[in-house]
């Protein structure tokens, strides 16, 4: 696990909330404060759903909503002349994308093991700061995914031409 302090918020919210740039990643929550407090569990609703619905996995392949489909949303609570007082948005990558963090050379750990791997990024009216995390689907001593995770954030954050520093 690491934290990131971003260097310009400005920047990083127009890539976070306005381009394509996190759409590999789920939202599992997020909690936006501006003139009132609005929570959103990202977290499927197996009760919107049809039974013919719920077993079309095409409708919703993974256990919490793409950050494509939520952006516009968030984006919408967010904008306006005044700064939010702030934000928490736990982001979790796809499932798809966990192979590529995990190649076997590097780790014994198979991708069924790994739960998620999150980035949460947290604005509380000043700075942005970003926080890496795992989860596993049993208990793991082996660190390497950790370390595997950390180092492909730092990659994607420099590729994205977002500039952090380590805290």
């Amino acid at each position: 696990m690491i934290a990131l302090q971003i260097k310009e918020i400005k920047s990083f919210m127009g890539k976070l909330l306005g381009t394509e740039c996190f759409d590999s990643f789920l939202l599992e929550e997020a909690v936006i404060t501006t003139y009132n407090t609005f929570r959103i569990d990202g977290r499927i609703n197996r009760e919107f759903y049809s039974d013919e619905e719920w077993e079309n996995k095409e409708t919703h392949p993974d256990e919490f909503s793409a950050w494509k489909t939520m952006r516009p949303l968030c984006f919408d609570l967010i904008k306006g002349k005044k700064t939010p007082a702030g934000f928490k948005f736990i982001l979790h990558l796809m499932p798809r994308y966990i192979p590529g963090i995990l190649k076997p050379e590097d780790t014994p750990i198979t991708p069924d093991q790994v739960k998620a791997l999150v980035l949460t990024c947290k604005y509380d009216g000043g700075s942005l700061t970003l926080v890496t995390g795992t989860a596993f689907t049993t208990f793991l001593p082996d660190k390497t995914v950790d370390v595997l995770w950390d180092k492909a954030v730092r990659t994607f954050l420099s590729k994205k031409e977002i500039g952090f520093e380590e805290l």
